[in-house]
């Protein structure tokens, strides 16, 4: 047992002093009860010129193997200690730096992360990405404090659980929030188009809308003629079914009457042959 530990520590010791070509690689840890310390790769962040990307050159820090549980918070206390940093983005793979949309909802368009992504860590000046290779020399970095844990295992899963817990009364305040807003801009729109109708623009064409040309009947209206023509047509289709039906009732109380007419007559023959004693029945 003695042997395999001291293989697995030699083991670790290897991964994480090596590095592929042009990275150096930082042993960190998220706890200070972590015996193995998780390796991070980083490097100068270099682009061609004209590139328009929003990482500036010479003071970009490309990083890589970043947990999904490490956040932005947690990189920009890490290299702190190299010089003020400007900003840290963590994105899903390597690409040109955009601006991204921020995210205004809490509750909808919410993003899992399921695997290691990469960071780019900007200083505020070109110093803070060479201090930040020299790292590698302090040993293990310990990103997790008292004071700013970093949740990992089960905790963290946990704590995942609490934040998938839906609150409705927060919920409800953000959706009623964007209905305003939503509302607002209609009729904003509304009045502006309002205010247009009518105005040629610099060619000399005027807008013509269908509101101005013939206002339409309102949804709620225009179901509600629907379903009132749809009872008229089916009462009349009833009446007409009903007529139907006392016509061939009529027709087979006639049918028997002629029958029960015909029944009397062969009686009543059948009776005047026998008395005349020519009825012969084989």
């Amino acid at each position: 047992t003695t042997s395999c530990r001291a293989k697995m520590a030699a083991g670790e010791e290897r991964v994480v002093g090596a590095a592929p070509a042009g990275y150096t690689a930082l042993a960190v840890k998220f706890g200070v009860r972590q015996r193995s310390p998780h390796c991070l790769l980083v490097k100068e962040h270099q682009v061609r010129e004209g590139a328009g990307t929003a990482h500036p050159p010479r003071r970009t820090l490309f990083v890589l193997n970043v947990p999904p549980y490490c956040s932005p918070d947690s990189l920009s206390r890490l290299f702190t200690r190299c010089g003020p940093v400007q900003s840290v983005e963590i994105c899903d793979k390597p690409g040109p730096g955009e601006k991204k949309e921020e995210q205004t909802s809490k509750f909808f368009n919410r993003k899992t992360v399921t695997g290691f992504q990469v960071a780019y860590v900007v200083f505020r000046k070109p110093a803070g990405v060479q201090a930040a290779k020299t790292l590698s020399r302090e040993g293990p970095l310990l990103i997790s404090t008292e004071s700013h844990p970093v949740k990992t295992g089960i905790s963290k899963w946990i704590a995942s659980y609490a934040a998938s817990v839906v609150d409705r009364e927060e919920l409800k305040a953000e959706v009623d929030a964007y209905m305003q807003d939503y509302d607002k801009k209609i009729a904003e729109e509304e009045a502006k188009a309002a205010k247009q109708e009518g105005v040629p623009d610099e060619e000399g064409w005027v807008k013509v809308t269908r509101k101005g040309r013939k206002p339409g009947l309102p949804r709620t209206e225009a179901a509600n003629l629907r379903m009132l023509e749809r009872e008229k047509q089916k009462r009349a289709r009833k009446e007409l079914l009903n007529f139907y039906a006392w016509q061939h009732r009529e027709t087979k109380r006639e049918h028997i009457a002629q029958l029960r007419k015909k029944f009397e007559e062969d009686k009543q023959r059948i009776a005047l042959m026998r008395a005349q004693r020519k009825f012969r029945p084989y």
